[in-house]
């Protein structure tokens, strides 16, 4: 070799040094691949070590082949990166998102060049090297949001496959491709396609999930001038989505108040069969049970609008010919922060659709009104009844049905950490708290690893299919997501302050699955308990061998119960109490 020739190929790299660099990178790219979710703190190390390898292997190419400016400059970049990203301060996924995604989208640029140029089996393996790195890089800038799960398994696979690549050549001697072994051909090509198909996968899967993310119209938008004071109806349309073809439906936008006492906007549905007969009907104010807790996920945005939230026994109330109104909840398709398990506020979105609802025209209210609610909904349809006397005397109720209601808080959020999927409850819960209460800070509840999973879990809703990389998430994390201690805290203070206890003086029906996962039988037997010794008129029932969905299903002898316990609220026969039986 000239003087010319070294001084043009540079500086030669480590065979050694690139062969360490690669096995390393392909075990942790394996161990990112296993356990994605870890922590932020192993995600940014692993796009740190994958800009390195990138910027390493790129060097040592250069040094070793034809030292093209290309490598020189693209080795130089990669590195430059890894050093920005090492010394960034609050990195988030969005940076990292952006700046794995240029790294594999310039990657895959340089190998599909390398391509073109090269032999037949260069070119093979390079232009699928070099697709797959283009269409990764694209997912991450084109959805930087689309979850540390992507992020994660992009990384995974850069540095399994590059980590892999390097620490192969680095032991080869440097021979033309002409001399290459058979079978080291085949692995290098194979490689490759198995690398392009799993971006293939992961492009496909980021392109269905995006174009199914629901998200609010213009409707939720409110007007320039608002009242003041809440219940008052502010805009509302026919709606045919998901409705029973004997019924009238609309949906509603209306004026309810945060518990801060700031006004706020909620949107809701109202439903009436169109054999009703004429006059004012009897109201069935419903409580939607857990949807999500982002501004997405509010049930009239959703596909299915009352089988979102849990709707029971909807044929019943057409053909008895009650009106349905059924609130959103503010902050779900309206701006949020949407109070999740925050009782005052969930109830006065209740009562206030009510009195929305009776300025609607081409429907006729009562004064009868009983509130139905499953799960979140049964806690809001308690604190419906807590709060009616003295927030929205003008909507008196006749009775409160509440169906696996969310009672004992701290003992329920306590208990998420034994369920499969439990975080994803806890995500909304701790999000809700931190945006509705000054006291109840995100990173004091939150461990620190756990942090960047909990805000997406937050941003998803259960019916979306997006919900199914939370799903995993929830079945991945090897620790609970709260921080420890935290349910000494302020955040356990403000659970007990939202545990119903009352009073309510109407009748009250409270039905229980005997196989809940989640509100546990036990749980609820004792809120039953110590709401019958404070005096209330408890009609509790329990249902063998249903759980938390399965006691409002169809088939649930809940349902015709509920049914009847309803039709004698509004007869204003005497309601039943078990609870001198307890």
């Amino acid at each position: 070799m000239t003087s010319t020739e070294g001084s043009r190929r540079g500086p030669r790299v480590p065979g050694w040094l690139v062969a360490v660099a690669g096995v390393v990178a392909a075990v942790l790219g394996v161990l990112l691949l296993l356990d994605p979710f870890r922590s932020l703190a192993v995600l940014v190390a692993a796009v740190v070590l994958a800009l390195v390898l990138l910027g390493v292997g790129d060097l040592a190419a250069a040094a070793r082949a034809d030292g093209s400016r290309l490598r020189w400059l693209t080795g130089a970049v990669w590195l430059a990166a890894a050093l920005a990203v090492l010394v960034w301060p609050g990195i988030t996924i969005r940076v990292l998102a952006a700046v794995a995604g240029l790294a594999a989208v310039l990657a895959g640029a340089r190998r599909l060049a390398a391509g073109i140029r090269g032999t037949d089996e260069q070119r093979v393996t390079a232009v699928l090297l070099g697709a797959a790195g283009v269409a990764a890089g694209g997912v991450l800038l084109a959805w930087p949001d689309i979850t540390v799960f992507v992020v994660a398994v992009a990384c995974g696979v850069t540095l399994v496959v590059q980590g892999a690549t390097h620490a192969w050549n680095a032991g080869q001697p440097r021979t033309r491709p002409a001399t290459r072994t058979r079978a080291r051909r085949f692995a290098r090509t194979g490689g490759a396609v198995a690398a392009v198909l799993v971006v293939a996968l992961l492009v496909s899967l980021s392109v269905v999930l995006h174009r199914a993310r629901p998200s609010p119209d213009a409707f939720y938008t409110p007007p320039a001038a608002v009242p003041g004071a809440p219940g008052q109806l502010l805009r509302s349309e026919p709606f045919t989505r998901g409705m029973p073809a004997d019924a009238h439906a609309w949906r509603i936008l209306y004026t309810t108040t945060r518990d801060d006492g700031v006004s706020a906007v909620a949107s809701g549905l109202v439903l009436v069969g169109k054999d009703a007969p004429a006059g004012p009907r009897p109201v069935i104010a419903w409580a939607h049970g857990t949807t999500g807790y982002a501004e997405q996920c509010a049930p009239t945005v959703l596909d299915d609008p009352l089988g979102a939230g849990a709707m029971p026994a909807l044929g019943d109330v057409v053909v008895q010919g009650w009106v349905l109104v059924a609130t959103d909840y503010v902050g779900l398709g309206t701006a949020g922060p949407h109070p999740y398990l925050v009782g005052q506020a969930e109830g006065r979105s209740v009562l206030d659709a009510v009195r929305a609802a009776r300025q609607l025209g081409g429907v006729s209210l009562s004064d009868q009104t009983v509130v139905w609610g499953h799960s979140q909904g049964g806690h809001a349809a308690l604190w419906t009844g807590i709060i009616q006397p003295t927030y929205a005397p003008d909507v008196p109720l006749l009775g409160v049905a509440a169906l696996a209601p969310a009672t004992d808080l701290p003992a329920l959020v306590g208990h998420l950490d034994s369920l499969s999927i439990g975080s994803l409850f806890a995500a909304y819960v701790v999000q809700a708290y931190s945006q509705v209460y000054p006291d109840v800070r995100f990173d004091d509840v939150v461990r620190p690893g756990a942090r960047v999973q909990v805000r997406e879990m937050a941003d998803r809703c259960l019916s979306e299919p997006k919900v199914v990389v939370s799903v995993l998430q929830a079945l991945m994390f090897r620790q609970t997501i709260l921080a420890r201690g935290v349910l000494q805290g302020p955040f356990a203070q403000r659970l007990a302050q939202n545990v119903p206890t009352g009073p309510i003086s109407e009748p009250v029906l409270i039905g229980q699955g005997e196989a809940d996962p989640l509100i546990l039988p036990a749980m609820q037997q004792a809120y039953v308990a110590a709401r019958c010794a404070d005096g209330w008129p408890i009609d509790y029932r329990t249902y063998p061998g249903r759980d938390h969905g399965g006691v409002v299903a169809d088939g649930s002898p809940l349902v015709p119960e509920l049914v009847r316990w309803t039709e004698d609220r509004f007869a204003a026969r005497p309601a039943a109490s078990t609870c001198a039986a307890r």
